[in-house]
């Protein structure tokens, strides 16, 4: 019996040995501007559908409780907030596009990495600079002087570079250098946190509603999710490293022809998550909210929060510890 036991503990002090190291665990979460869930449903969107595969599609929504204290405009910056923060705009404060007051005590996403390992690399690669300045609040002591390790963004500010056009032509050439600096960096630096943001969607759908027009922004969008993934892929292929990929939209849009959002019509609420995660939680499935993304990062991370913070979270994770 003794010589059993000793021989079963050499075992598996063998098999623990030999077990492989855990790989190094990376998100990128990106966030194509105002594609209703129908829209997307209706497009050619290839490298969308390989990244969801069999398991990583879902409809979602925003806009908070509809007649609850928690309800939201269905309003881009809002939208992103409530991502970052896993917080509906009656706690993190950003009732409009103009962010004229976030409450910073509702922590990003990003905050809550470097509070939990100041090492850990984050990077944003973004059309739209008050991303970084004023929803993350870079640098602002109320955010505990938060510093992204690296920043692409504020080529809208760029008029000679960029000249601004009445068809939009210029955003599309602008999240066409994000989406690439994305793949580009991601495959060659790999930060830990990533996010990025394209906004040609919601552009086409101000200006031309539901419209072929829209439908072919959706597919450029589709394409350069694609340099990512592919990098993304990468990655995985020739480094000891497991990726997780969400991507998002932060409104829908009105019924009536496509052109407006900021409500909280059905359709205007109605959005959806895509995810590379094999095997989410039934609640991935049961209409999540947008704020139910951040919870799902901290856990894929295993990053830790102080416990207030922890409370303060309107999401529920759609990925277990």
């Amino acid at each position: 019996m003794i010589r059993f036991l000793a021989l079963a503990l050499i075992s598996a002090l063998f098999a623990s040995a030999c077990q492989s190291p855990p790989k190094e665990r990376k998100v990128v979460f990106i966030l194509l501007d105002g594609i209703p869930a129908d829209v997307l449903e209706a497009s050619n969107t290839p490298y969308l559908d390989e990244i969801a595969d069999e398991t990583g599609y879902t409809r979602a929504y925003v806009g908070g409780e509809k007649g609850g204290a928690s309800e939201s405009p269905t309003i881009s910056a809002v939208g992103y907030n409530s991502l970052l923060t896993g917080t509906w705009a009656n706690k993190h404060n950003v009732w409009g596009n103009s962010i004229k007051a976030p409450n910073y005590d509702y922590w990003s996403i990003f905050r809550i990495a470097k509070e939990h390992n100041p090492n850990l690399k984050t990077a944003i690669f973004s059309t739209w600079l008050d991303n970084r300045t004023k929803l993350i609040g870079e640098g602002l002591p109320e955010t505990g002087n938060l510093k992204m390790d690296y920043a692409f963004d504020g080529f809208e500010l760029d008029t000679v570079r960029f000249p601004h056009d009445a068809e939009r032509q210029y955003i599309l050439n602008i999240d066409e250098m994000v989406a690439t600096e994305t793949a580009d960096y991601i495959a060659s630096d790999a930060p830990d946190l990533s996010w990025v943001y394209l906004e040609y969607t919601d552009d086409m759908g101000h200006r031309y509603g539901d419209s072929p027009q829209m439908a072919k922004a959706v597919e450029l969008a589709d394409a350069q999710v694609g340099r990512i993934w592919k990098a993304v892929q990468q990655r995985e292929a020739q480094y000891d490293e497991d990726w997780l990929i969400i991507i998002t939209t932060d409104h829908g849009r009105t019924a009536v022809n496509g052109k407006g959002h900021g409500g909280q019509s059905d359709r205007e609420r109605t959005t959806w998550i895509v995810t590379n995660y094999p095997k989410p939680l039934p609640s991935f499935y049961q209409n999540p909210g947008i704020v139910d993304i951040m919870p799902s990062i901290v856990n894929y991370m295993d990053l830790t929060m102080p416990k207030e913070i922890a409370e303060g979270i309107d999401g529920e994770a759609f990925i277990g510890r």
